[in-house]
């Protein structure tokens, strides 16, 4: 029983997991349909308003020119800024700024496309320089945040690329530096930190096992009854032999029994 709870639990996920991932994939399919026939407008709009721009000179020419470029500019400062934003954080009030610029700029195109169904040519032209004013206030406000944006955007790049070549030519200078100074030699080093046998010191040099100087010997000798030891430096003479004195034939202590030399008969 509880081995068909489990399987209908799964089922159930599956589905909702699956109906999740449609309606996900449906909503991206509608966006990408909505954003290819606003594009595909857009690009209709311009090209009838270019067309009439060119058949229809005077008064219908010049309100299909003000929109084309009312239009260009907006355009082109909203990519500028929405290319912009992610890297700078610092653009959240340019976009405020540009959501305010582009209501105007709605009504401003929604007042030019009801001209166009103007039939009276007079009229049309009469409100024509205020129309012209408002697009040239419009799209020099909006060229000015998009030039600013893209010389900001420029900028950055300019010094995260001064800053980078500086770190790379640190970090090539500490490569190259492959040559290290050559430690001082140990014997030099202890010769000059010790005095010199005779000198009146009765400091142990190191390295001369743990002997005492001349001067230092002469003086404690008497005192202990007891002969100065050797300078340093020079072996102890072996003992010299008396005359008359007969050498021993006892074998050495590490000779082996064996080994000892037989001793001479007696001839007597």
């Amino acid at each position: 029983m509880e081995a068909i709870w489990i399987l209908l639990l799964l089922f159930v996920l599956i589905m909702l997991t699956g109906v999740y991932a449609a309606v996900r994939a449906i909503r991206a399919a509608k966006r990408g349909i909505d954003r290819t026939v606003h594009q595909a407008r857009r690009t209709v709009e311009d090209t009838r308003l270019r067309a009439r721009q060119l058949a229809q000179p005077g008064a219908v020419g010049e309100l299909a020119q003000l929109q084309l470029s009312l239009r260009g500019s907006m355009r082109a400062t909203s990519q500028a800024l929405q290319a912009a934003a992610p890297q700078d954080r610092s653009l959240s009030e340019s976009l405020g700024l540009f959501r305010r610029l582009s209501a105007h700029a709605k009504d401003l195109e929604a007042d030019l496309k009801r001209l166009e169904q103007e039939p009276d040519k007079s009229r049309i032209a009469a409100l024509l320089p205020d129309l012209r004013q408002r697009t040239e206030r419009i799209t020099h406000s909006a060229d000015s945040l998009r030039w600013a944006v893209q010389e900001r955007t420029t900028r950055m790049a300019h010094d995260d690329l001064d800053s980078l070549g500086r770190e790379i030519e640190m970090e090539a200078g500490a490569l190259r530096h492959w040559t290290a100074a050559e430690p001082d030699e140990p014997g030099a080093d202890a010769g000059a930190a010790w005095p010199e046998p005779g000198a009146g010191s009765s400091r142990t040099a190191p390295g001369a096992g743990g002997r005492t100087s001349p001067e230092a010997g002469a003086r404690s000798g008497p005192e202990a009854g007891a002969w100065p030891g050797p300078e340093a430096g020079q072996r102890p003479e072996p003992p010299q032999p008396s005359l008359g004195a007969r050498p021993s034939t006892e074998p050495p202590a590490w000779q082996k029994p064996w080994q000892k030399s037989p001793r001479p008969e007696n001839t007597a």
